[in-house]
């Protein structure tokens, strides 16, 4: 795969779908080894709560619709590739794409054994500021330990 074939665009309506199987597909592979499986909440009923659309979101598509990132001014509030596509620079062409776009200092939170995007992260300059306890993000039922991480200037 050529990752100038990817193209970032805007969210469009129509790209629900694919996010809702996008992030239901990926979220499972965030929560392994931070939270029981089971505090897994679709898409289809956290984006409301979790203020998805508060956000700017766009979209990486080739044929179709292959992951997602949503930030605001200065946060990186959601970032997902489907697992087929993970591995292959489209995240990191999602968050280059995004930190052109942002107000430095940026900063994002992440649960601290999320190794992959902790890895991702770190490559693209981001360091660990605090790593904090508390309940998990969209589903506090479930205690759980993560990183705010913050990338100065680009």
């Amino acid at each position: 795969m050529d990752l100038q074939t990817i193209k970032i665009r805007l969210y469009r309506n129509e790209d629900w779908g694919s996010l809702c199987n996008i992030h239901d597909e990926s979220r499972p592979g965030e929560l392994e080894g931070n939270v029981p499986l089971n505090a897994f909440i679709p898409l289809r009923k956290c984006a409301e709560n979790e203020g998805l659309f508060d956000d700017e979101v766009w979209v990486a598509e080739l044929d179709s619709v292959v992951g997602f990132i949503a930030f605001e001014k200065d946060y990186v509030n959601w970032l997902y590739v489907h697992p087929s596509y993970q591995r292959k620079g489209i995240g990191r062409k999602l968050l280059r794409f995004a930190l052109e776009r942002m107000d430095y200092p940026i900063k994002v939170s992440l649960l601290s054994n999320n190794h992959r995007a902790l890895n991702l992260y770190e490559k693209e300059g981001f360091s660990i500021i605090k790593t904090k306890k508390g309940k998990l993000s969209g589903n506090e039922k479930y205690d759980a330990e993560g990183h705010i991480m913050e990338k100065d200037s680009c």
